[in-house]
C-alpha cells in the first residue's frame, strides 16, 4: 500500500482559518462503510446516538508550546516548539533553525525569565532534548512567555486561547489539539448525557508526530513518534460494562481511537493502563473495540487519513473527501466535522493485528 494511495485534490479556500461560532454550528457529513451520505450540522450529533452507547473523549489539554527568543551569544532568533515533557527540566522539542541549535547553545526568553540549554539531537523527530533554567513555577513562565502552538496552515493569529481547546480539556500536556473536540459545548454535552449515553474520559496527549507527513512511499515503512496516554480503571470498568450490555464505543478524534485500541485486547475488552504508544492505525489493521468515529477533515496522505480509511475502507473514504469538497466542507483543525457510523467492533478477525 502506498502513501500516494490516500491523496486527494483540496483546494486552498476550503482551510478553515477561524473556528466556528457558536462551536456546534460546524456541518457534519453522517456516513458508514456503504449506504447514503447524510450531510447534517454538528448540533445533530445526538440523533446518531444511541441510550446505552459511550462516547469516549481524550481530556488533554493544550500547553503554549510555542516559545520564541533568541539564541544569547549571537541574538539570532530562535523558536523552540515543546513536544514532550521528560522530567521537570527537560523536554523534547524542534526548534529553529536547527542548524544553528547544536548541542551546548544557549536560548532565552522574556529577557532571561527562562533560559533553554540544547543538549542533543532526538534522531526520531529531528528535534531536540533541551533544559530549561528559570527561578519560580514553570508553568506560569510558559503560560506568561508562550504561544499556542497552531497548525502551519493556519495563518490567522487566534485571539482567545481557550478556541484551541476543548470545553472538556483538562490535563496538560498536548503539543496540539484534538481537534473533533473543539466542536462540542458544555450544552451539548449535557443533552448526550440526558439521553442515556455516557461520556467516558481517557487521555493521550497530543505530539506533533500524530500529524507530521508520511514521507515513506510505502505505508507500512513509516513510524509513528511516541505519545503518552493513561485509561483509568475506572475508565476501563465503564466501557467494557458498555460493550457486554450492547452499547458502542464512539470515539470523539483520532487520538481517543488510538488510546482505546492500545488498551483493547483481541477479544476488545479494554485493560486499564498508561505508558507510551507509537499504535499505527491503517487500512488491515483490525479494530477492536471501538465502533464509531466523530473527527475532522484531514490532511492528504496522513495517518489520520490513513485511520479514517481503516473504518470505511479507503475508497469509501476518499469518496467521502472528494464529497466534501464539492459541497465544500470545511478542512483541518477548524474546520468541519464527519461522524462514522461503523459496524460492531471487531469488524473483521481475520485482518491483522495492530501491535
Amino acid at each position: 500500500m502506498k502513501t500516494s494511495d490516500f491523496d486527494y485534490v483540496l483546494p486552498e479556500e476550503l482551510i478553515a482559518q477561524h473556528p466556528m461560532e457558536p462551536r456546534d454550528h460546524s456541518r457534519l457529513m453522517v456516513l458508514g462503510p456503504d449506504g447514503p451520505v447524510e450531510h447534517r450540522h454538528f448540533y445533530d450529533v445526538t440523533e446518531y446516538l444511541n441510550p446505552g452507547d459511550a462516547l469516549v473523549l481524550n481530556e488533554t489539554r493544550v500547553i503554549p508550546a510555542r516559545l520564541i527568543g533568541v539564541k544569547e551569544d549571537t541574538g539570532v532568533p530562535v523558536e523552540v516548539l515543546l513536544l514532550r515533557r521528560e522530567n521537570a527540566t527537560d523536554w523534547e522539542a524542534l526548534v529553529r533553525p536547527g542548524r544553528r541549535l547544536k548541542p551546548g547553545a544557549m536560548c532565552s526568553f522574556g529577557d532571561g525569565l527562562l533560559r533553554c540549554e540544547v543538549l542533543d539531537n532526538v534522531a526520531e523527530t529531528g528535534g531536540r532534548r533541551v533544559r530549561f533554567h528559570y527561578e519560580g513555577v514553570f508553568e506560569e513562565l510558559l503560560d506568561r512567555l508562550g504561544e499556542m502552538p497552531l497548525p502551519p496552515y493556519i495563518h490567522e493569529k487566534l485571539e482567545d486561547r481557550e478556541r484551541y481547546q476543548t470545553v472538556y480539556a483538562r490535563v496538560e500536556g498536548s503539543a496540539a489539539a484534538p481537534t473533533a473536540g473543539l466542536h462540542f459545548t458544555p450544552e451539548l454535552l449535557e443533552k448526550i448525557r440526558q439521553k442515556g449515553i455516557t461520556v467516558v474520559p481517557v487521555l493521550l496527549h497530543v505530539g506533533l508526530g500524530t500529524f507530521r507527513p508520511v514521507k515513506a512511499e510505502d505505508v507500512e515503512d513509516h513510524k509513528m513518534h511516541s505519545e503518552w496516554y493513561q485509561v483509568t480503571p475506572e475508565a476501563a470498568d465503564t466501557l467494557n460494562r458498555i460493550r457486554a450490555s450492547g452499547g458502542r464505543l464512539i470515539c470523539i478524534g483520532t487520538t481517543s481511537v488510538r488510546t482505546i485500541e492500545t488498551v483493547a485486547d483481541r477479544e476488545g475488552v479494554i485493560h486499564a493502563g498508561s505508558g507510551d504508544t507509537a499504535i499505527f492505525i491503517r487500512p488491515g489493521v483490525r479494530i477492536k473495540a471501538v465502533d464509531g468515529l466523530i473527527t475532522n477533515f484531514h490532511l492528504p496522505q496522513s495517518t489520520l487519513l490513513m485511520l479514517v480509511s481503516t473504518f470505511l475502507g479507503r475508497q469509501r473514504a476518499l469518496e467521502a473527501y472528494r464529497l466534501a469538497v464539492q459541497e465544500r466542507y470545511r478542512f483541518f483543525s477548524f474546520g468541519d466535522a464527519m461522524m462514522i457510523q461503523g459496524r460492531r467492533a471487531p469488524y473483521d478477525t481475520t485482518e491483522t493485528e495492530h501491535p
